[in-house]
């Protein structure tokens, strides 16, 4: 019968793997061994390959099934036999107290989501509780098989690093943490990695490219139009520095599916247009020109609200970088100062907040009223006052995700343009970018 899938088969096993799943290896690796080979039956691949490293995202507390699941891995004697990081949790492990315990929510899962963190770190995890783990000393290099986990992380690892990995999420992430094996399939596999749709910048003015703002709606406008798909974007500058790419693939990666995207000379697989489309004739790829207009219109699609009322400013999703702190910190000793009654938060990992704070960059901006959000996010935790009802960031993640999550209007910015807000306590912007 027509437009039915094949029968799903088992992949073949090595004796190893085998052993996995008949418990030899214990209770937990079984268990673990039975989704991946699940998964694999379902991605329809004929084997398993070993992956060198993992990323956690289901550390996040969404509910009880996350903990029990987490929790019975723990009881069964299991442990990573790969190096695993952690991606955010539900709250500050250094500030507890900045995280809201108002409603019975809200105290659960403060609770929970300490109990979930802490069964991740009795499984053997590195306690990195960052979103951007390519930000920490170990980073896999070209062509290296692994299992992250967390959308911004996957497009990262596949597009900037080069890496290899599928999109895996709650479950599937520790398992492969745990066997160290995931399916060959999807990502892992070069024929799926090659671009399907161009997205032509080359028309875009280099004042737009110069722009931090112009990467999370670059990011934006290509999600929507590739969704799932694997994009080409022709046009970038050779030097776009790994932060612009990073804003780039989290948006992409929000408002679409994106988890791999190629810029030709720029990322590690497109040195030109023919390697990212693998031969295929460019001419028979649909082609996006983009243009100021569609940066302008994503950009009031991402801006729900309306006027110059401002209560907050959230900064750091993904977490942000030393050199993205180092320009904060300069923006701030660069002028007036920072109104108080504005609130402004900048999210970033442990390994990087101590190097911002051995830079000196921690105590400039603490000193400027900043506060910093370690191992969560605002969008994702009760951080935010209750009485918040517009925010600024430059992120088009965070613009993206934050008025379902948390029920706000969400103002996209640069970052001139968050600290002009800050230092005025109301909206600033400056449209002329798109004139």
């Amino acid at each position: 019968m027509t437009g039915t899938a094949p029968p799903a088969t088992d992949p073949r096993l090595t004796d190893v793997e085998q052993a996995m799943l008949d418990g030899a290896h214990g209770p937990a690796v079984a268990m673990a061994m039975r989704l991946v080979v699940a998964l694999a039956r379902v991605r329809g691949a004929s084997r398993l390959i070993e992956v060198s490293a993992a990323h956690i995202d289901s550390c996040l507390y969404h509910g009880r099934a996350g903990l029990d699941f987490a929790t019975r891995l723990v009881e069964l004697g299991g442990t990573v036999r790969i190096p695993t990081t952690l991606n955010v949790g539900s709250l500050d492990l250094l500030h507890p107290a900045m995280v809201l315990r108002r409603t019975p929510a809200e105290q659960e899962v403060a609770t929970q989501g300490r109990a979930l963190m802490d069964a991740y770190v009795a499984l053997g995890c590195r306690p990195t509780w960052t979103c951007a783990p390519y930000q920490v000393d170990a980073r896999p290099g070209l062509g290296e098989h692994i299992a992250w986990a967390e959308s911004n992380a996957i497009v990262f690892a596949n597009s900037v690093l080069g890496a290899r990995t599928d999109r895996y999420g709650d479950f599937l992430d520790i398992c492969a943490a745990v066997t160290g094996r995931a399916p060959l399939a999807g990502l892992h596999l070069s024929e799926n990695r090659r671009g399907d749709l161009i997205i032509d910048c080359s028309g875009l003015p280099e004042r737009v490219l110069d722009s931090d703002l112009a990467y999370p709606l670059l990011g934006y406008v290509t999600g929507l139009r590739c969704g799932s798909g694997n994009p080409v974007l022709l046009g970038l500058p050779p030097d776009t520095s790994e932060d612009r790419l990073k804003a780039l693939g989290a948006a992409a990666a929000s408002s679409g599916g994106v988890a791999l995207f190629h810029a030709v000379g720029v990322t590690p697989e497109a040195p030109t247009l023919a390697a990212a489309l693998q031969g295929r004739d460019d001419g028979d790829v649909e082609r996006v020109v983009l243009t100021t207009a569609d940066l302008a219109a994503a950009r009031r699609e991402l801006s729900t609200a309306g006027g110059d009322h401002l209560d907050a400013i959230s900064l750091g999703t993904p977490h942000a970088s030393l050199a993205e702190i180092r320009a904060l910190a300069e923006g701030v000793q660069g002028g007036a100062p920072l109104r108080a009654g504005v609130p402004f938060y900048l999210s970033t990992g442990r390994s990087v907040l101590e190097q911002a704070r051995a830079a000196g960059h921690v105590e400039v901006l603490e000193d400027a009223g900043i506060t910093f959000v370690v191992d969560t996010c605002t969008y994702v935790t009760s951080i935010l006052d209750p009485g918040t009802r517009v925010v600024m960031t430059t992120s088009g993640k965070w613009a993206h995700y934050a008025p379902a999550n948390l029920g706000i209007d969400v103002v996209l910015g640069s970052l001139q343009e968050c600290l002009a807000s800050a230092r005025a306590g109301k909206v600033v912007l400056d449209d002329a970018l798109f004139g």
